[in-house]
């Protein structure tokens, strides 16, 4: 008698497919990886195929897995279609509502927004990711996304904010002690504060003519929460967004003719979902909050 269909299992395997491990899927579904390990052998035995070559790097699909793929994603895209019909059809707009945002939008810019979205909308309580990861609309990982990349997914509503201005920062101490660069290859004789595996820093510096390497930074991470606040603490001359500077008096432009490029600020909803009432008022409201704080 076969087995009773389990929609976990194609779920879990889905999950395995696009983070290419156990690990990386438990972290993004918020499962153990136990759990995720025991459905993958169990549609495995169901189906009497292996769907991954495990390896000391991951998870390799065979060339079975990638031919059921396709069906799976329809499968969950019809789970996710009803999903979201339901949701569209509430009309109260009390509940709440998931936003996700980079780390430091997260940690620096929304909390007074939302503050001041609290007083207007009470009823509606917030659930904020702060994550630098890219949250995908269309499976509900969250309701809201607030990017610095413009989504390509067609089911995605997007509207551009605004740009967010970026500038090259120290803290007045650490000026006071090593001197204020007057020009951009006067950077390369200063503690550098920048990404580690990121390279959009590193690129930039190619863009002015010097062709550094991420060991020219003195400090390195890739979170721009730290970044920001290791050029708060005086470890060297960093950049970040003007935004962030306005914060901090004691933290002082430098080399204020250096043109950097923006980062276009994008808020993102899924089109159906859009029409949902709580979702589409706190939408609107950050709509109109975020352009005069960034």
């Amino acid at each position: 008698m076969p087995h009773p269909f389990d929609w976990r299992l194609i779920r879990s395997f889905i999950a395995a497919l696009d983070a290419g491990s156990l690990m990386g899927a438990a972290r993004a579904h918020k499962t153990s990886q136990p759990t995720l390990g025991r459905h993958i052998a169990e549609l495995e035995s169901q189906l009497g195929v292996v769907l991954f070559e495990r390896t000391g790097r991951g998870l390799v699909p065979t060339a079975t897995a990638l031919q059921l793929a396709e069906s799976a994603r329809a499968m969950q895209a019809g789970a996710l279609q009803l999903e979201r019909t339901l949701t569209g059809a509430q009309t109260q707009t009390q509940g709440s509502v998931r936003i996700t945002a980079s780390a430091v939008v997260a940690v620096h810019l929304l909390p007074p927004l939302l503050a001041h979205m609290r007083a207007a909308l009470p009823e509606i309580q917030v659930e904020l990711v702060a994550s630098n990861q890219v949250s995908n609309l269309l499976r509900r990982e969250a309701d809201i996304a607030v990017r610095m990349v413009r989504p390509t997914q067609g089911s995605v509503v997007a509207r551009k904010i605004g740009d967010v201005a970026l500038g090259a920062y120290a803290h007045q101490r650490y000026l006071a002690q090593r001197g204020t660069p007057v020009k951009p290859a006067e950077l390369l004789h200063h503690d550098l504060i920048g990404s580690d595996s990121d390279d959009a820093i590193v690129q930039g510096f190619h863009a002015l003519g010097l062709p550094v390497t991420r060991t020219a930074f003195a400090f390195r991470c890739d979170d721009f929460v730290a970044q920001w606040q290791a050029i708060r603490a005086g470890l060297g001359i960093g950049f970040a967004a003007d935004y962030l500077a306005r914060q901090d008096s004691e933290v002082l432009r430098v080399l204020p003719k250096l043109k950097l490029p923006p980062l276009p600020m994008w808020l993102a909803v899924h089109r159906e979902i859009h029409t949902n009432p709580r979702i589409r008022a706190v939408y609107d409201f950050l709509g109109k909050a975020l352009p005069g704080v960034i």
